[in-house]
């Protein structure tokens, strides 16, 4: 059995590359997409660690925008289009890091080839705040005089949107574990709608939400687990995690996520070493 690991990374390539070190074994690839706006050149040197790819089809990220879904897809893409047989592909951030070892991960997956891993809730009934996320226009991937002005405007004139294809929305986390049969068919669900992407482009973080949606819409739900086997703390309260420190350790060795986010080896790289040992 094989991995595939998937990183999105934009910064501190020497963090970057000690996840890719706990993650690297026989029995994974490691593809790994550096944002366009940075700088690849410090990344470079990740190529002396065996079985790393970049992403040629390299993507300029916007926080909160579609850019973040395309970035997915053109490393799933380029994943499916190694010719390599993968029993999951496994999406992180530059910032995550492992809970457990190599071959408890490998276990772990070679356990369950057939089942997708993410966190989802049902927009509509599960996760209310999320709604205006896609009912109203967004444009997080553009940037001009008076935007938020027009969109002020705009959603005062206009009517609600409204889920296209007859979709339920389900969405949370952007981070997931997904078969390569699952990455195909949200590749080829998309290329065939594009009215769906079309949709998304206007929507808010569509990257917690898109891909739910279309695997929760599909003939693979039943195969789909909620959860995305990321340890993560929103204590802090704000749009993002806590990083985790030292202060965490006791909750992420007794965790049974198989890895944790977020980390930020420039604030506490301790808890990085507590891991390292442990594990």
């Amino acid at each position: 059995m094989r991995l595939a690991h998937l990183l999105l990374t934009h910064a501190n390539p020497a963090q970057c590359e000690r996840l890719i070190s706990r993650l690297a074994c026989e029995g994974a690839d490691i593809y790994v997409h550096v944002d366009l706006k940075t700088d690849i050149a410090p990344f470079l040197r990740l190529r002396n660690i065996e079985n790393i790819y970049f992403i040629n089809k390299r993507v300029k990220v916007n926080w909160a925008g579609y850019t973040i879904v395309q970035a997915t897809l053109n490393g799933l893409t380029e994943i499916l289009a190694s010719g390599k047989e993968y029993s999951h592909i496994n999406l992180l951030s530059g910032q995550d890091y492992p809970l457990k070892s190599t071959s408890e991960i490998h276990k772990f997956f070679a356990e369950r080839k057939e089942q997708n891993f993410m966190h989802s809730l049902s927009v509509e009934n599960e996760w209310p705040e999320a709604i205006a996320r896609i009912t109203d226009y967004h444009l997080p991937d553009s940037d001009f005089p008076g935007k938020y002005f027009v969109l002020k405007a705009v959603n005062a004139l206009l009517p609600k949107r409204k889920m296209p294809l007859g979709l339920n929305p389900f969405g949370r986390s952007q981070w997931f574990t997904i078969t390569p049969t699952c990455a195909a068919y949200i590749i080829d669900y998309l290329l065939q709608n594009p009215v769906l992407v079309s949709f998304f482009k206007h929507s808010w973080a569509p990257d917690e939400m898109i891909f739910q949606t279309i695997l929760y819409n599909s003939p693979h739900k039943n195969a789909m687990v909620n959860d995305n086997l990321v340890y993560t703390d929103w204590s802090a309260g704000g749009a993002s995690p806590k990083v985790l420190t030292m202060n965490d350790a006791g909750k992420l060795i007794s965790s049974d996520k198989l890895f944790a986010r977020k980390f930020s080896s420039l604030a506490d790289s301790e808890i990085l070493d507590y891991l390292d040992k442990h594990i």
